[in-house]
């Protein structure tokens, strides 16, 4: 593998200066140009902060800097070359970008072989395959030139990268169970246990993009006292390990968890592994994927750094769209049975992932093109095809209803000049005491659990009416209809959530802002028949945001969950320091009532016993899609969850509605006034 690599780097060193391909010599000259630039990189970690943000910058200039006119761009690339053509190397440069982490990888591996039997090789195949398929690329572009005096045809382009996305799935499938499954002494493990934190420099070793975020994250977390991290570090861990006593989940068979973080963190992360290795749990450590084998859309799973441009990472996001068809699906099916089947003991073994979020980007506004690669309606159904098979498959050797996670969120430097403020008013909402939140809730629930429906209606703009349908206590002395959320699995506390009723369920949601996996919705509006939503609308994006960011390309989505938010805290803090724009979804649900489309929160775990604290146990479970996981799996579940919240200050009235017909108010006028739960208005009055 290393003589590949070595050959191929030689001869890509010899095309920076070659001549003849005309207008698309440029193209070649600058990939070749970035390719060597990502090989030779030879970051000295003992330089100041500034030489090495400026090197690694230099290294993605191609893709973050000047995109207007960037190679990486579709738009300008099919200006230059025509729609086919041009789509086709926009996506070769784009996903030779995703090498420079590799490259970083291979080198850690490169010095280290006794780290790991199998990574070594895994790392050194990511790179030799790209470097492979550019110089295939240009190879038969120089034939064409040679013979006819003009470019290949955009279909034996396009042959190529099928065939390299078709060839090294099967290697990428075993190697990404693996990696994702099994703990490595890998390069992120390495910075995070044994780099010196008390400085950034370390940062510049994964060879991820580093903006001034992870940076000033890192200084400012080396900062803080000992007793600051531990806490963090502790609640993070400990949500992790409630988690699995909440539902009754037996840890002690399990030994490995996913980390998933923010770079800029890792003197938490170090404590954090610490704390989950007295739990006999070690860590799993990955890198989110950005490669056409590994990412899904804009969401991001894994180890995570700033982006190197988001649009672009936009443009780029449905690149698959431009290869696939009935045979990749079924051959990527193949291989990745193939691969858990190899490793299911390993993948039994898997508690979870415990992931760590941020929040405080500013605004990205995506700009719309037309001639960007995108699912058509055949392609769409393929994928949402695969999408839910590969996950149905995964379920069944992870075995869900054994496993646990637990999500946290801080914020970064980019939310203002507030950001340490910010920050110790997040750790304060991280550990409110969970014990008053536990005891109002079950007060929301004894009322709930009384209730066959409940009426939501907005005030001052909002236009949400709706009314969700709510299951029925076979047995009301030992069973409830919302399950009591408090710091486990889902920090910070604060809501009681159910799975609606379908049938029955109601009206229209509306919300005038909401931020989803990075988008700004405003005026998002969702009708709501039986339980049911066909997409929605929106005021400042197109369809297609709605279609695949909310929908995830599905024709139909049942409401999932239906929850009321009470962490009055977390609200209060967002009014004083004007956050709802930022907030994650994770803090953003506790803020006020929030809906979910896509599977419930049990989804793949029904058969467990979810117990609340006052010794009830959750019933409300199931609707009639997930029911028919006995008979017909692949109609039971979505694979997606996508919760919209609406905040206290947009809600007139959240009533229980009894079967005689009482109504019996939770909140009016966006405060809390079941008797018992007044509580939570004090935070409200003091924002």
């Amino acid at each position: 593998m290393n003589e590949r690599i070595e050959l191929s780097l030689e001869r890509i060193k010899e095309i920076r200066s070659e001549k003849g391909l005309m207008e698309y010599q440029p193209f070649f000259t600058s990939l070749a140009e970035f390719l060597v630039n990502a090989l030779e990189y030879d970051a000295h970690y003992e330089k100041n902060i500034a030489e090495l943000h400026a090197e690694l910058k230099s290294l993605y200039a191609p893709v973050s800097e000047n995109y207007e006119e960037s190679f990486v761009n579709p738009s300008y690339m099919c200006k230059i070359f025509g729609k086919e053509m041009g789509q086709l190397l926009a996506f070769l440069y784009f996903e030779e970008i995703s090498l420079i982490p590799f490259a970083h990888e291979y080198a850690y591996y490169k010095d280290s072989s006794e780290k790991s039997d199998t990574m070594p090789d895994a790392a050194a195949q990511k790179l030799a395959i790209r470097l492979e398929l550019f110089l295939e690329i240009y190879t038969s572009f120089v034939f064409a030139f040679e013979e006819t005096g003009k470019a290949p045809k955009a279909e034996e382009i396009k042959d190529i990268l099928y065939w390299y996305v078709s060839d090294y799935s099967e290697d990428y499938a075993i190697n990404s169970v693996k990696e994702r499954f099994s703990f490595q002494e890998n390069l992120a493990y390495d910075i995070i246990m044994h780099s010196d934190l008390s400085k950034p420099n370390y940062l510049f070793r994964y060879g991820e993009y580093i903006s001034g975020n992870e940076i000033k994250t890192a200084e400012y977390i080396a900062s803080l006292p000992e007793e600051k991290i531990k806490l963090m570090a502790d609640t993070f861990t400990e949500g992790f390990r409630l988690g699995f006593i909440a539902a009754g989940k037996d840890l002690s068979i399990k030994n490995t968890v996913n980390i998933r973080y923010p770079l800029g963190f890792e003197r938490v992360i170090r404590t954090a592994i610490q704390n989950f290795d007295a739990m006999g749990l070690k860590p799993i450590l990955f890198a989110a994927g950005t490669d056409i084998f590994s990412k899904r859309g804009l969401v991001k799973i894994g180890y995570v750094s700033s982006s190197f441009n988001r649009q672009a990472e936009y443009d780029h996001r449905e690149d698959l769209a431009l290869f696939l068809d009935g045979h990749l699906v079924t051959r990527k099916l193949e291989v990745l049975k193939e691969a858990y089947e190899e490793n299911k003991d390993t993948v039994r073994k898997f508690a979870g992932p415990a992931c760590m979020e941020t929040f405080g980007e500013t605004e990205f506004i995506p700009q719309e093109k037309d001639d960007c690669p995108a699912f058509d309606d055949a392609s769409r159904k393929l994928q949402v095809s695969y999408q839910a098979k590969a996950s149905e498959m995964a379920n069944s050797y992870i075995h869900m209803e054994e496993r646990s996670f637990t999500i946290i969120a801080f914020p970064i430097p980019e939310i203002g000049e507030n950001f340490e403020t910010l920050f110790d008013e997040t750790i304060r909402i991280n550990t409110l005491d969970y014990m008053l939140y536990q005891r109002i809730q079950t007060t929301l629930i004894d009322t709930l659990n009384k209730a066959e429906r409940v009426h939501v209606k907005g005030a001052n703009g909002n236009e949400t009416e709706l009314t969700v349908e709510l299951c029925k206590l076979n047995n009301p002395e030992k069973e409830a209809k919302f399950e009591n959320c408090v710091a486990d699995v889902n920090i910070p506390v604060g809501e009681v959530f159910t799975s609606p009723v379908l049938e029955g369920t109601n009206g229209i949601l509306h919300v005038k802002k909401v931020y989803i996996n990075g988008l700004k919705y405003e005026n998002l509006k969702i009708e709501i028949k039986d339980g049911i939503t066909k997409g929605g609308t929106t005021t400042n994006l197109p369809e297609s945001a709605v279609e695949e960011n909310i929908m995830y390309h599905h024709e139909f989505l049942p409401m999932g969950e239906f929850a009321i938010g009470t962490n009055t805290t977390a609200y209060a803090v967002a009014c004083k320091y004007d956050l709802f724009e930022k907030l994650p979804i994770l803090i953003a649900e506790k803020t006020g009532p929030h809906f979910a489309f896509g599977d419930t929160c049990y989804s793949n775990e029904e058969e467990v016993h979810y117990v609340n604290p006052d010794g009830k146990e959750m019933v409300a479970k199931e609707n009639t899609y997930s029911l028919k996981r006995h008979t017909n799996p692949e109609e039971a579940y979505f694979h997606c969850h996508t919760d919209i919240t609406i905040p206290y200050e947009e809600i007139g009235v959240i009533e229980a509605i009894l079967a005689n017909g009482e109504r019996i108010p939770l909140l009016k006028d966006g405060r809390f006034v079941l008797p018992g739960t007044e509580e939570l208005n004090r935070a409200l009055e003091e924002e």
